[in-house]
Order: C-alpha cells, then sequence, then structure tokens
C-alpha cells in the first residue's frame, strides 16, 4: 500500500527537483527534440513555447497517425506548463509519480 504521507509524493518539491526530473527525461528525447525543447524553456521563447506547447498537445492526440505520437503530449503539457501555473501543479504531480513508477527513466538525471 502506498503511503501518501512519503516527500516524493508531494507536489510541492523545489525549482531544482522540477528541473532535474524534466532534464532526466530530455535525455531519453532524439537530440534534435532535445535541444528544440531546451531552446524553447528560455523565459524570452514564450509565444514560441506556447505555440508548440499547444501544437505537441495536438500531435500527442492525433498520435494513431504513422509521424505522430503519444510522446508528444506529456511534451507538451511541460511546455505549457512554464507559463501556466495550473498545468504547473498538474506536470508536478505527473513528474513525482512518473518517477517512483519509472525510476530507471530519471537514474540519469
Amino acid at each position: 500500500m502506498t503511503d501518501f504521507s512519503d516527500r516524493a509524493l508531494r507536489p510541492h518539491d523545489t525549482q531544482s527537483d522540477r528541473e532535474r526530473r524534466i532534464a532526466a527525461l530530455l535525455t531519453h528525447l532524439p537530440r534534435w527534440a532535445r535541444d528544440t525543447v531546451v531552446c524553447l524553456r528560455h523565459p524570452e521563447m514564450r509565444v514560441a513555447r506556447i505555440t508548440m506547447g499547444i501544437a505537441f498537445c495536438f500531435g500527442g492526440c492525433l498520435f494513431f497517425l504513422p509521424v505522430l505520437g503519444l510522446w508528444m503530449l506529456p511534451l507538451g503539457l511541460i511546455l505549457l506548463s512554464d507559463d501556466v501555473p495550473p498545468l504547473r501543479a498538474l506536470t508536478d504531480r505527473g513528474l513525482v509519480w512518473a518517477e517512483r513508477r519509472w525510476p530507471r527513466l530519471f537514474a540519469n538525471g
């Protein structure tokens, strides 16, 4: 049974915990996608980040098409969460959950 008082389940982690988790996940993306996301996460890229976040979410919803994939949806949400506070809390909880569920994905970060 899961102990919900465990620190790892709390979404109130520090900014560095969030960045560490995101950096660890980015290592699993192809180099071109990783470089694009790193560039988009700079503060001065806000308009492009929101546009690409929406595009990735839309593409993730069309995962059944040959070129697009379900991986695009969480990536779009992470991009949007930099600018939309309610999404930030949601993605923080999702990152904590994913780290507990698949610790090997986050071991590189």
